[in-house]
């Protein structure tokens, strides 16, 4: 019997074995494709950058040393000046820095107070302008922490301008998201913020975006109140040319380009930051003229030669203020997709 019992537990297991062995499954990741090796030229522009970064953390690391020896110098002088006064003349002292620091805490709060007002009405009947951050996934860490900072510069000449634009950012996800609320007060600010795109968040108004690229056939002529105007938010070092053309062919809506070559001659890089090409319209709702527009916000080195239809005293003057922030995010090397004309 016990014989038995085995032969029909054998033959069971031989009916409910598979004819073949199943194909094991691999769950490791594929292999990483290779990376094509980097041209002459893109490794110059690899070391220059290197450099750069290196360069700056270093003038960083001197301006900060410097700012804290500035400080210790002040605090010294002040402590020798209570040491070596009177009684009576401390208490002067004291009572006006008192006042002076009062004063300017007074006055602070009544432009913040002006400021807002202004962003409050830029909000109801003013000029809607879009920075597109959707690009995120095509950037770097580094490249999406440079767009920030220019979207923080955005934002603070929005708020200087006596006719501010009313800014929104679109697409807002991922690392650019947590990239912005790192930055101080980003919570406050007076924006939209979107993590959609702005098709979704305008679509009532599609018939009014305007994307602003250069390879658009359109000049921009003037700023239509109706119009919703978009600024490619891509720092890209000029790897994705075209990508914002494409996009907005892609979506079906009107795209345009700033009238640069009409007033001036640019340099070999016809490139502006996202800051300046936002800082051109806010420029250009406050004068309604374009030429004062370029001249006060283009630094004089993005130009070449001189332009025969320009005051370049006045072009220099107007630009004078707008240098050293310039400077700052220029050295950057830091490029987006500028709605300048291909032929300027």
């Amino acid at each position: 019997m016990a014989a038995a019992s085995e032969n029909d537990d054998t033959s069971l297991n031989n009916q409910l074995k598979p004819d073949s062995e199943p194909t094991p499954v691999n769950l490791s990741p594929p292999p990483p494709a290779e990376e094509k090796p980097l041209s002459k030229n893109a490794q110059k522009k690899q070391l220059k950058q290197q450099r750069y970064e290196a360069k700056k953390a270093e003038k960083k690391a001197q301006e900060k040393e410097h700012k804290r020896k500035e400080g210790e110098r002040k605090h010294k002088e002040w402590e020798e000046t209570l040491a070596n006064a009177t009684e009576e003349e401390r208490l002067k002292l004291i009572e006006s820095r008192r006042s002076l620091r009062k004063e300017r805490m007074e006055k602070r709060s009544e432009e913040k107070e002006k400021k807002m007002e202004r962003l409050t009405k830029a909000k109801e009947i003013g000029q809607n302008i879009v920075i597109d951050v959707d690009f995120a996934h095509l950037m770097s860490e580094s490249e999406i922490s440079s767009l920030v900072q220019q979207i923080m510069y955005c934002y603070a000449v929005n708020g200087r301008s006596s006719s501010p634009c009313h800014m929104w950012l679109t697409g807002v996800q991922g690392e650019m998201s947590t990239q912005l609320d790192k930055l101080p007060g980003f919570e406050k600010w007076f924006i939209e913020k979107e993590s959609g795109c702005y098709i979704e968040a305008m679509a009532d108004r599609k018939e009014n975006l305007v994307y602003l690229t250069a390879d658009s056939e359109t000049i921009l002529e003037d700023l239509d109140p109706k119009d919703i105007y978009i600024i490619g938010g891509l720092v890209d070092r000029n790897r994705f040319k075209g990508i914002t053309m494409n996009k907005a062919q892609e979506q079906g809506i009107k795209t345009a380009k700033l009238p640069i070559g009409e007033y001036m001659k640019m340099s070999s890089s016809q490139v502006l930051t996202v800051n300046q090409v936002l800082e051109i319209l806010v420029k250009f709702l406050e004068t309604r003229d374009w030429k004062t527009s370029f001249f006060t916000v283009i630094p004089q080195r993005k130009r070449t030669g001189v332009d025969p239809l320009v005051d370049c005293s006045k072009s220099e003057r107007l630009s004078e203020e707008h240098q050293e922030e310039d400077d700052h995010l220029e050295r950057k090397k830091v490029c987006v997709e500028a709605p300048l004309e291909s032929g300027s």
